[in-house]
């Protein structure tokens, strides 16, 4: 009887990443080339994180892709050039190289397995954890160890900055190949302990327009975003940089908060306009303007992407009284208890002075729960098989 041939499976998992200097605008649709660089904070996997799990084998007929549990079309252009990218990269190893402990297995066919331990969709930056996930595991498993950038931005450009910890830059660029596209770490997550960061999660419905046609839609039709990534980004980006290496909050806060608004307004001005705010964003905006004037200076700020969900960048020492702030003005409906989520957050009393400058009437229900969580690691490889999501056979695991 022949032996079974092998099947080779990796495991890794990957960081949602949230811009603080946005990206939206593609030079090049293709190649996925931004029209200007961006620098985004990768977020503790311990709360947000995709798992992947890659196998190949010369016993699979074909390649397939399972996305929470369920079957999905391998043949979609973006993960294609995923794969295409990753087996390029893995063929050119190879002709260099004669030791291969599976031999020909860039022409072996892929199952791929992935999870979310979040919505996807729901505006939590899903696409770029995956793709990042999706290039770290196929590189691991075809052997491919060179820089990742183009192979994660092929399948979604913000992908990219999720292949690294801490405080990442995504280079635009200026070669038509895009060969100089890419992420690279302007801060490991060890620099900034203090910091922390709150999603406020308004809705976990799939949004009306998605990111793909949104942006392209902007730039045909927007003079804000051209004028935005010419004149405006460049120098933020220098801003940014500097905020995160000195740990600077109130000029991060306030220009995180300046380069959400910014962004929405180039949303605005699309034709026909993208709104993807909606009023409990309105109102969040409002709180953080309010909670921070009481104080005299930038305690909290928030970004906003392509989404209603807000994400507020805050340090330890304020997380309590924010939160306190939070559930006086969206008092949670029926799930008190699990209204926090992830690292825990002590209650907090409001003062009188804080409740009178809030003053809004409170609208319950508006924001369905908040997790909390901090400036986290890059993609991991994790090595107990009991983590895998295919088994033996290549197949998804049953459901536990």
């Amino acid at each position: 009887m022949a032996a079974e041939k092998p099947v080779v499976a990796v495991t890794c998992t990957a960081p949602v990443n949230i811009a603080v200097i946005k990206y939206w605008g593609k030079r090049d649709e293709k190649l996925i080339l931004p029209i200007n660089s961006s620098l985004s904070v990768t977020l503790h996997q311990d709360q947000l994180k995709t798992t992947t799990t890659a196998a190949i084998s010369r016993d699979f007929t074909e390649d397939r892709i399972w996305l929470n549990g369920r079957e999905e079309d391998i043949g979609q252009p973006r993960l294609q050039a995923c794969l295409k990218e990753i087996r390029r990269l893995a063929c050119k190893r190879r002709s260099g190289s004669p030791e291969d402990p599976l031999p020909l297995s860039h022409s072996c066919k892929v199952h791929i397995a992935s999870e979310n331990n979040f919505p996807t969709a729901a505006g939590l930056a899903s696409s770029a954890a995956g793709y990042a996930c999706l290039a770290y595991t196929l590189a691991r498993v075809y052997g491919v160890e060179s820089d990742l950038s183009e192979v994660a931005r092929r399948g979604s450009g913000s992908a990219c900055r999720s292949l690294y910890g801490g405080f990442v830059e995504w280079q635009m660029g200026e070669r038509a190949d895009g060969k100089d596209s890419i992420a690279r770490q302007v801060a490991p997550e060890s620099h900034w302990p203090e910091l922390r960061v709150l999603i406020l999660v308004v809705s976990a419905g799939k949004k009306l327009t998605g990111s793909t046609v949104g942006m392209q839609t902007s730039v045909e039709t927007s003079p804000l975003l051209r004028f935005r990534a010419e004149a405006v980004v460049p120098a933020r980006m220098v801003e940014m940089a500097r905020c995160v290496r000195e740990r600077d909050f109130q000029a991060f806060g306030r220009l995180t908060m300046q380069d959400s608004n910014q962004f929405h307004a180039t949303c605005l001005d699309t034709f026909p306009p993208i709104s993807y705010l909606n009023d409990t964003s309105r109102r969040i905006i409002h709180l953080v303007h309010r909670f921070n004037a009481l104080h005299g200076h930038t305690k909290v700020a928030y970004t906003f992407d392509a989404g209603p969900n807000a994400v507020i960048f805050t340090l330890d020492e304020t997380v309590a009284e924010f939160v306190a702030a939070v559930r006086h003005s969206f008092p949670p409906e029926s799930n008190g208890d699990k209204f926090l989520q992830g690292l825990p957050v002590e209650p907090a009393l409001l003062s009188d002075e804080l409740k009178a400058v809030l003053g809004v009437d409170p609208a319950p229900g508006g924001i369905k729960y908040i997790i909390a969580t901090q400036v986290g690691p890059g993609p991991q490889v994790l090595d107990d098989p009991g983590a895998r999501l295919l088994g033996p056979d290549g197949l998804p695991k049953p459901a536990a």
